[in-house]
């Protein structure tokens, strides 16, 4: 999609990303059963905002905001090679505007994010059986890592 603008994310946009935030977390609800009764919240939209160490965009398509994300630093593992990586979430695209490429924009402008901070490597999350998202993420150059499995 040529006319997207990817760009931080504002207050102005609080209610679209909230809005994003309920339609991620319905999205996500067929594949785990462990995520809480509504009303519930993933993020700290609000402060991530106005939080210099996150970096939370959007993409603009039609003076409309279509899609968000966003990038922080996390604290490794002791035993890996490196001390921090990036971590993307809130990664959202309206129905509409899904396989247009938006989401590769996004991933492209939080990655570089990362790789600013001097962050080498940059992992995010997905269920397992949300084919479409792991497709996507694949076309942005994710490869599978880990799996995790649990007993319920």
């Amino acid at each position: 999609m040529e006319n997207v603008l990817i760009r931080d994310a504002v207050f102005n946009d609080l209610p679209i990303l909230l809005r994003f935030e309920q339609e991620l977390i319905k999205a996500e609800r067929p594949f785990d059963p462990t995520i809480a009764d509504d009303p519930i919240s993933y993020y700290s939209v609000e402060d991530y905002i106005s939080n210099d160490k996150v970096k939370l965009v959007v993409a603009e398509a039609g003076g409309r905001v279509v899609s968000s994300g966003y990038a922080l630093q996390k604290q490794a593992r002791t035993y890996l090679d490196h001390k921090y990586y990036g971590y993307l979430g809130f990664m959202y695209t309206m129905t509409d505007f899904r396989g247009k490429g938006i989401n590769k924009k996004i991933v492209d402008e939080l990655v570089k994010w990362c790789q600013n901070l001097g962050l080498k490597e940059v992992r995010l999350t997905v269920y397992d059986e949300n084919l479409p998202a792991i497709k996507a993420y694949e076309k942005a150059g994710f490869k599978k890592h880990l799996c995790e499995m649990r007993i319920a």
